[in-house]
């Protein structure tokens, strides 16, 4: 897996995105603290607000800036979008009220969710073979996953030291050294699309995505890494804290074990994806998520919740959210031009948040009104929908090259070459506005 830091530009490229998680998860712990600061009691609701924000820029914001990220030089966009959230992370030790939280968040977010799905467009340029590019999908996964321990863990250390408002300070270093590091390299830069309307560029990633059955059925497997994620992340800490009434050492370890799974598929998939298409890996892992939260929904109710038996679910859980996730970018650069690349990316980054912007408050509600079995049967459900509505619109066979034919153009345009009944790698297109068995 590691022959990929070879590449030079992908080895910046990639402590760029460490060193940026790890900002942004100091910046995750500070935020927590000067909420209670700001609010005392209410800081859940402060928080959970902040957390709404991101989700909303996410949803918005992407779809906007991945319609404009290729008429523009790509690496001067990713460092002028750290600059930003650089300076945002800058002014937030300084906020006295509430609402300059939620407004420097919403700033915050919005360069994100420009920076993001950009960023992620640009490695499959960077990395065009395939399988280079498996494995640079699985050290994407793996740092996400070693973000959510190592950033407690070094904010821990920092405020034995320094005040939480320091911490703010090293978000602003991580953003800055992001920056650094990808002004330090040169980024291929794909022709650009053709001259396009705002509307047309704007919604062109969401159409491309919504044309393409593979897409479609990502879009549901989401849904269902989404329900099962929501289930880990909301509810563990009533889980752990309240149900079984243990320490915030236990509820560090559950969420360890949660990772740790996700870490393991993370590292395992690269060899199997050789071998095995990637419908029936991400189908498994959205079909394992389901049956352990079925699981884990019975042992509650028959006999109780036990901790070692929520370390193996959440464990089974990180394995198949990561066989679901690791493998969608293979999905999207099989699914689109190089041009296209930075909206469609835009397009995953926004709708597979939208799914978490329903899991995140169904998954609190659940759990506050009926308590951990109905939340888990509830999810369960809901990732069974998911998982089953993949196997309906991802067809099993599904070839990169398909045999089509062009009722929609004229014989002599360039695309034909005066054959109307053609094969050649499938993607929707202004020449293919449908999918193959449409045109």
């Amino acid at each position: 897996m590691l022959e990929v830091f070879a590449d030079r530009t992908y080895r910046h490229l990639f402590t760029a995105q460490v060193v940026a998680l790890l900002g942004t998860g100091l910046a995750t712990v500070a935020l927590g603290l000067l909420a209670y600061d700001l609010a005392g009691d209410n800081a859940g609701l402060v928080l959970g607000t902040v957390f709404t924000i991101k989700m909303v820029a996410y949803v918005g914001i992407a779809p906007i800036a991945g319609a404009f990220a290729n008429r523009v030089n790509r690496r001067a966009f990713l460092v002028a979008l750290d600059l930003v959230r650089a300076g945002v992370a800058l002014c937030l030790p300084f906020v006295t009220e509430v609402w300059q939280v939620y407004l420097l968040i919403f700033l915050l977010q919005s360069a994100s969710a420009a920076f993001t799905p950009t960023f992620q467009a640009t490695i499959p340029d960077v990395l065009p073979d395939e399988a280079r590019y498996t494995r640079a999908l699985s050290l994407s996964r793996l740092a996400y996953d070693l973000e959510n321990i190592a950033s407690p863990m070094l904010a821990g250390l920092l405020l034995a030291v320094v005040s939480y408002n320091s911490l703010f300070l090293g978000t602003v270093v991580g953003f800055a050294a992001s920056a650094v590091l990808v002004v330090s390299v040169l980024l291929p830069s794909p022709r650009p699309s053709e001259p396009r309307g705002i509307y047309d560029r704007t919604t062109r990633g969401i159409r491309i995505y919504l044309a393409t059955p593979r897409l479609r059925g990502l879009l549901a497997l989401n849904l269902a890494a989404a329900a099962a994620g929501a289930m880990v992340l909301v509810n563990s800490v009533v889980l752990v804290r309240s149900t079984l009434a243990l320490d915030a050492s236990s509820l560090a370890w559950t969420l360890f074990a949660f990772g740790a799974g996700s870490m393991l598929a993370a590292l395992a998939l690269p060899k199997l994806l050789d071998r095995v298409p990637d419908r029936p890996v991400m189908v498994a892992g959205a079909a394992l998520m389901v049956l352990t939260l079925l699981g884990l929904g019975g042992e509650v109710a028959s006999l109780g919740l036990n901790w070692p038996v929520l370390l193996g679910a959440w464990l089974l859980v990180g394995l198949g959210y990561s066989a679901v996730l690791t493998p969608s970018g293979r999905l999207l650069r099989r699914s689109a031009h190089a041009e296209d690349r930075p909206a469609l990316f835009a397009a995953q980054f926004a709708l597979s948040h939208a799914c978490w912007l329903v899991t995140y408050p169904l998954s609190g509600w659940l759990m506050t009104q009926f308590g951990p079995v109905a939340a888990l049967g509830t999810l369960a459900a809901l990732a069974g929908v998911g998982a089953l509505s993949a196997l309906r619109l991802w067809p099993k066979e599904d070839p990169e090259i398909l045999e089509h034919s062009h009722d929609n153009l004229p014989l002599d345009h360039p695309h034909l070459k005066g054959v109307r009944r053609h094969a050649h790698p499938f993607v929707v297109d202004d020449q293919h506005p449908r999918w193959a068995s449409q045109l």
